[in-house]
């Protein structure tokens, strides 16, 4: 049996993550502001009892930055033991693809910084996997965790824990 995944569109795009990662889809009405957070981070929001940080996919992606409708929903993804929020401007879609997901071709592996880990097609729609990792901070280009610069002074974390 094939994969289920989420759909989550942001821009003229349509981006996937495996359901397995998705906790719940929740309407997006705006998220309180963390200082010093990175300029992705659209701040934190409250989600059944849990503080939850949110990741704004338009600013991640560079794209401006659009009015939110009664479309724009946070889809939380469980992260090892935390919850991460991201912000996308429509999600409500599931697809299980019969095709197999394949690396996305070199140049778009570049051009999207590594956001992007598989690309598949299915009804004459493509599908860009996201690597949820690279997209909440947590995976440098260099492979570690970006928490603490190597002199044992702060740095800027991507997301609040």
């Amino acid at each position: 049996m094939s994969t289920l995944y989420v759909v989550l569109e942001v821009a003229d795009a349509a981006y996937i993550l495996p359901a397995s990662e998705v906790r719940e889809l929740e309407t997006f009405a705006g998220a309180t502001p963390v200082p010093a957070a990175a300029a992705f981070v659209a701040g934190v929001v409250h989600i059944r009892g849990r503080v939850v940080p949110v990741v704004d996919l338009r600013r991640r992606f560079g794209l401006p930055a659009v009015e939110r409708t009664l479309e724009t929903r946070v889809v939380v993804t469980e992260v090892g033991d935390r919850l991460v929020g991201l912000v996308a401007d429509r999600a409500r879609e599931l697809v299980r693809p019969a095709a197999e997901i394949t690396p996305p071709p070199r140049v778009i592996a570049e051009q999207t910084l590594g956001f992007v880990k598989g690309i598949v097609e299915l009804d004459k729609r493509i599908y860009l996997l996201l690597d949820l990792d690279r997209i909440i901070g947590e995976e440098q280009d260099h492979g570690e965790r970006d928490l603490h610069l190597d002199d044992g002074g702060p740095r800027r974390r991507a997301l609040p824990r």
